[in-house]
């Protein structure tokens, strides 16, 4: 979830925006840019902020503002990430600190909801105590990365050919995209593509370039 372009007015004025329209913290001081301006890599890039969002609330307003004054926006996990990926000039979105509980473990449907900064090991440990289950991608950093950051990194770990990609055990994500809009999104069947490409708006936009690309290149993918 990024955004591109210079920012359409003063980092103050965002700021002031930012704290004006949600609850969780917001962060444009030097040190805190400061101590977000590097990952695990050998990259630095001083962030436009942070903002610490409590709730889903907090970060549609925080992407609301983000567009309003064109800056990109950076969701980061721990941090963890070897090639950069959680260094930008962006507003920087921390949800380890709030947005980290564990809403639900299924053992009939062997599912889990989790906000975006569950830590690995604390989804692992849980549904290994109460129910004998695991997450099986296994990163080195398993005591400190995020399922956000796996999801967007594609962690996979040692046994990778075992248990597969985070991709491979993702079930659905809701996702906020820059301009605002939500979807919930998963495999999808041919009814309910069908149903989608019915849909106006953005929705309908993104499955019919996606079904574009499946009929364009699908062939060639499964056979290379």
């Amino acid at each position: 979830m990024s955004g591109s372009g210079d920012t359409g007015g003063s980092s103050s004025d965002l700021e002031h925006e930012l704290k004006r329209t949600i609850q969780g913290e917001v962060r444009f001081d030097r040190g805190s840019r400061a101590l977000y301006a590097s990952d695990a890599s050998n990259y630095r890039q001083v962030p436009v902020g942070l903002v610490v969002p409590q709730t889903a609330d907090d970060v549609r307003a925080a992407v609301a503002a983000c567009r309003k004054y064109g800056a990109p926006v950076l969701p980061r996990g721990a941090g963890t990430s070897l090639a950069g990926q959680c260094c930008n000039v962006a507003v920087v979105l921390d949800f380890t600190k709030y947005m980290n509980r564990i809403l639900e473990i299924n053992p009939v449907a062997r599912t889990a909801r989790v906000e975006p900064g569950v830590v690995l090991d604390s989804l692992r440990q849980q549904a290994e105590r109460a129910h004998g289950l695991t997450f099986g991608p296994d990163p080195s950093t398993h005591n400190r990365c995020t399922l956000g950051g796996m999801i967007g990194n594609n962690s996979c770990g040692t046994h990778s050919i075992l248990a597969g990609k985070t991709v491979d055990n993702v079930d659905q994500l809701h996702i906020l995209l820059y301009d605002g809009t939500e979807m919930t999104v998963g495999a999808t069947s041919p009814g309910d593509l069908s149903s989608f490409l019915g849909e106006p708006g953005r929705k309908r936009e993104i499955y019919s370039k996606l079904l574009t690309l499946r009929d364009r290149y699908g062939d060639l993918v499964r056979a290379r």
